[in-house]
């Protein structure tokens, strides 16, 4: 079921809802890979998990 208030283009996370851009997951958890983080490319979200190949 999507979550109407997380959208998501990631279409290799099994957590997107990939008809609709939306994940499924209740929240997700944000972090960074940066020391002092100053742009959006310094985030990433934690809650993502790769899609397995056979389903």
């Amino acid at each position: 079921m999507k979550n109407p208030s997380i959208k998501c283009d990631v279409t290799s996370c099994k957590h997107n809802m990939d008809s609709e851009h939306y994940c499924t997951l209740d929240c997700i958890q944000v972090g960074t890979h940066e020391k002092n983080p100053s742009v959006p490319e310094c985030t990433d979200c934690l809650s993502f998990t790769k899609k397995s190949c056979c389903g």
